[in-house]
């Protein structure tokens, strides 16, 4: 018998470093660098706390990935902290076990109409805006209930993935569709005259939706021939986002009445996606032009100068931030030659 290590009286083990290294496969200087560096503090640990801190301001922020958490860390700027590269941002999120893998659930639901009439496709699968208002998206997705099944119809804006109106319902008949397209006229009057892309649903080939797209002056286009579900990827995938972040591992929807799933969605597009939420799309364009300020903002003042009078009042209590009339003004005065 061959010992590895002796153990002696008061406690100590001896033996041999290099016999120890050669059956761990590991080498004498890395054994000593080991013992050398074991107790010092982690260079990134202050880096760490960030990263938590982000997670713990609201419940679905844990579903950030390095992307959106190094925009999230550009935009806070914690004191203190340096702010590394993605891929460090990555490696310690992985370190800390805050990085998010996501899980989806494919289920298309709405149903095509063959027979009746279509409108062209006028995106051809480019889901890239300049300007807000310019191109739409819209879908209806569903959630099951304890008590039946919740349908939800949004509209996104396809400039900065804004939600401009939104539709419950325990059915998905045109009528969703077409009270969501009221509430986002309602918000957004400069609707008139944008592309408002769909699937080819039932819903989005109807008359009573089509009578409401061209009373509205809105330019209706949907998916090619076939029924490609690539065709409109953009809004499939702004489902997949908020069935990941806010469902998914999360709350038995199954456990939830329609009602409470009512007011959970109401409160994640319109107080956490809208005005709080990390969006790496829109994000990448604002760190380089405003400051989080502007970037709560510069959508009412696109689209509506009347929207400055409804909103000062409402954004200091969903974000906390306090802004005096002046500098309002200032933001109203500096954006106009953009909006109108």
């Amino acid at each position: 018998m061959k010992f590895i290590a002796l153990k002696t009286s008061d406690g100590a083990i001896k033996g041999n470093i290099s016999f120890y290294c050669k059956i761990l496969d590991v080498t004498r200087q890395g054994f000593y660098q080991y013992l050398s560096n074991k107790d010092r503090p982690w260079k990134y640990q202050a880096l760490a706390d960030a990263m938590m801190q982000i997670h713990a301001e609201d419940e679905c922020n844990d579903t950030y990935g390095r992307i959106r958490m190094w925009q999230a860390l550009k935009i806070k700027q914690p004191e203190g902290v340096h702010i590394p590269s993605e891929r460090t941002v990555y490696r310690v999120m992985e370190e800390i076990g805050c990085s998010h893998r996501p899980n989806r659930k494919l289920n298309g639901i709405t149903k095509a109409d063959r027979a009746a009439h279509m409108s062209e496709d006028l995106l051809r699968r480019d889901f890239h805006a300049d300007t807000p208002l310019s191109k739409c998206i819209t879908d209806v997705t569903e959630i099951k209930a304890c008590d039946g099944k919740l349908y939800i119809s949004a509209l996104f804006d396809c400039f900065d993935s804004g939600v401009l109106g939104l539709s419950v319902d325990t059915n998905m008949k045109a009528p969703l569709c077409v009270k969501m397209l009221a509430n986002a006229m309602l918000s957004y009057p400069k609707l008139k005259g944008a592309i408002l892309h769909s699937d080819r649903g039932s819903q989005y080939t109807s008359q009573l939706y089509r009578k409401a797209v061209q009373d509205y002056g809105i330019q209706q286009s949907m998916n090619s021939a076939g029924g490609r579900c690539h065709d409109n990827a953009r809004c499939e995938s702004m489902w997949a986002r908020m069935k990941s972040e806010l469902l998914y591992g999360r709350y038995d929807t199954q456990k939830m009445t329609t009602e409470e799933l009512k007011v959970l969605i109401w409160r994640y597009f319109m107080s956490y996606w809208n005005n709080r939420r990390i969006c790496s799309f829109r994000a990448c364009a604002s760190l380089l032009c405003f400051n989080l300020a502007e970037i709560i903002f510069i959508r009412c003042f696109y689209i509506n100068q009347h929207a400055l009078v409804h909103t000062q009042h409402i954004f200091p209590l969903l974000f906390g931030v306090t802004l005096c009339n002046k500098t309002l003004s200032h933001m109203a005065r500096d954006r106009k030659k953009h909006i109108y």
